[in-house]
């Protein structure tokens, strides 16, 4: 019989509102510190909208379908309970109440929604990303959460993602690359940072945010949840201190944009990771973030030329790829009672890299055929002149220059 735990509830009300910091202030403030000075308030409020969206779409339909029961091969859930009703607040999700275990997921949905945001700035239309966020949380975010927590298959296979390396990680990575392709790339591709010390401020709420996005994730107030953060904390600042030594060899000073970049690559990579691998494990994924995520935004994005404005593919996608293998890798028995390969369990490692390809290939196919509707009914980029004088202005008809 379930018991409600005080303590776990309580717990994970922090752990809720603090993911929340992540998205509203924190991708906000992270994103438009990094635009150009005439598209930050538009920058902002892509984060801002997109999070809204997926809010409302959570509570109606989209925690009803991704925590149900499996259907289709462990596809996509059976929906029962829309619009939250026939939950009431003593229901419970093992020690918590379901409605906290709903709103905790809730952020996590929302959270991945804005993060998409950062592939496009400066260049889409707002109804055209009102449209794509409705269609993607609902054909992308929500099977490819219940494939990997809702009884679907990846979790029936063995995939093991402690906090978002599947859903959150490589779903919003790969699916920002699709949307930018079909967007094409911005006149103006130079970095011009707005405010760099929003960018830190937004930075900040993100380190903050992070531990109770993967602290929360044990959905109890114990060690596990202790060792999550304490994990999540060590491979964000191997990454950032990582990240600086690469800038000062490469550029001869180290980089506060660097810095910040680095810490988000680690936070990322060791999402999926933090409640299986121990410090030793967090420290080398830290380590491989970083590498991974320079040479993607340094080599990769120029060779192939895309333009993914924040570089939410070279972060959040590769970063997040390398989390889910690494913890394939590196998962410890004396953690979580999983072993990785260097634990004597090499089918974890492959199960995991099923995991990767299938959620990236989904992801991404999926996106491009939403983009490519959009873009051929209602048309996606907006008018050349808007481009050119900014969408603050063009769209909004407001400024943040004096923001």
């Amino acid at each position: 019989m379930m018991v409600l735990s005080t303590g776990n509830t309580a717990w994970m009300l922090v752990a809720t509102i603090m993911v929340l910091l992540m998205s509203v202030p924190g991708i906000a403030f992270f994103y438009g510190g990094l635009s150009k000075r005439k598209n930050v308030l538009n920058s902002m409020f892509l984060s801002l909208i997109a999070f809204a969206i997926a809010s409302i779409i959570w509570i109606l339909y989209g925690y009803q379908i991704a925590f149900a029961p499996s259907s289709f091969a462990g596809l996509i859930g059976i929906p029962q309970n829309l619009f939250m009703e026939g939950i009431g607040v003593n229901s419970l999700s093992g020690t918590i109440p379901t409605f906290v275990y709903a709103g905790f997921q809730l952020t996590f949905a929302a959270l991945t929604a804005a993060v998409v945001s950062g592939a496009i700035v400066g260049r889409m239309k707002t109804k055209s990303w009102i449209l794509f966020t409705v269609l993607w949380v609902t054909l992308v975010y929500i099977p490819v959460c219940h494939w990997i927590w809702g009884g679907g298959w990846l979790m029936n296979m063995g995939a093991i993602d402690f906090a978002g390396g599947v859903a959150v990680e490589v779903n919003s990575g790969f699916s920002a690359l699709a949307l930018a392709l079909i967007l094409g790339k911005r006149y103006d591709i130079s970095l011009l940072p707005h405010n760099l010390g929003y960018s830190i401020l937004g930075a900040g709420f993100l380190w903050f945010g992070w531990m109770g996005f993967n602290g929360g994730s044990a959905l109890a107030a114990n060690g596990l949840a202790g060792s999550a953060i304490l994990v999540s904390n060590t491979a964000a600042a191997v990454a950032l201190v990582t990240w600086v030594i690469m800038d000062v060899i490469k550029i001869g000073k180290p980089t506060v944009l660097g810095a910040i970049t680095g810490a988000v690559a680690g936070l990322v990579a060791i999402t999926p990771a933090a409640g299986f691998v121990s410090i030793s494990g967090s420290i080398v994924i830290g380590l491989g973030a970083s590498l991974i995520s320079y040479f993607a935004i340094y080599n990769l994005k120029d060779k192939f030329g895309y333009d993914d404005a924040l570089d939410v593919f070279g972060v959040h996608g590769l970063s997040g790829v390398w989390g889910l293998i690494a913890t394939g890798l590196f998962a410890s028995p004396a953690i979580n009672g999983v072993a990785g390969l260097l634990y004597g369990n090499p089918n974890q490692l492959l199960i995991q890299i099923i995991a990767v390809v299938a959620t990236a290939v989904y992801a991404f196919l999926v996106s491009l055929l939403i983009a490519k509707v959009l873009d051929i009914s209602i048309g996606l980029r907006v008018e050349d002149k808007e481009e050119i004088t900014g969408l603050d202005a063009a769209l909004h008809k407001e400024s943040g220059y004096r923001f």
